[in-house]
């Protein structure tokens, strides 16, 4: 998997978010999002993943010798941040069958397997409504981990963890497959200390 992005901007009514933002984005790779609060790294994140359309400049996801269409990128990636909301009157059972209709786990996760991982085990038929806003983060980490796409897209992922859960996140993180590409938006060094390529993004915003 490949994604190519050339002279990427988006602006908000006048005020431009980013501009001139050209990357190659390569499996087995590890990129960061850095700058300040309001830099536009989850606005950046967001157009990458086609959820935002970008204002100028293009993107192409390429699998092998394939160009995948962007009313199909959905199927190519995971997205964990505090702001996602999941569906809050499933149980935890019926969201995992949810997602797994359009994203199936990876070999050798289970439902079961996941819940145990992510110690929720006593919560198989609670509504997600009722979960704590760590559960739920650590439940959507687990979506980015453990599921079978090629791209793997976290924002500030250890919002809502204590010691122990972003301990976990960081040996979770660390064993993504090779053949998948990682992006994080982060300005917790402990969150993406051990990413390949690290990203200002507040050097394409335009003075």
């Amino acid at each position: 998997m490949q994604l190519l992005i050339d002279q990427l901007g988006k602006r908000f009514n006048r005020e431009w978010i980013f501009k001139q933002f050209s990357a190659k984005l390569q499996a087995g790779q590890s990129y960061t999002f850095v700058g300040p609060n309001g830099s536009g790294k989850s606005t950046l994140l967001h157009v990458i993943s086609g959820v935002m359309p970008s204002t100028e400049g293009k993107i192409i996801y390429r699998l092998g010798n394939q160009t995948i269409d962007e009313d199909k990128w959905y199927k190519q990636l995971v997205i964990a941040a505090p702001y996602l909301e999941l569906i809050e009157e499933f149980s935890l059972l019926e969201l995992l069958d949810f997602h797994t209709r359009f994203k199936p786990f990876k070999e050798g996760i289970s439902k079961n397997e996941l819940i145990e991982r992510i110690e929720l085990e006593g919560s198989k038929n609670k509504a997600i409504k009722y979960f704590s806003s760590g559960m739920k983060q650590r439940l959507k980490l687990a979506f980015a981990f453990y599921s079978d796409v090629p791209v793997v897209m976290l924002d500030e992922p250890t919002s809502n963890l204590d010691a122990k859960w972003s301990a976990w996140y960081r040996e979770e993180v660390q064993q993504l497959s090779p053949d998948q590409i990682l992006l994080i938006c982060s300005n917790v060094p402990a969150e993406y200390d051990f990413c390949d390529t690290i990203i200002n993004v507040s050097e394409f915003k335009p003075h």
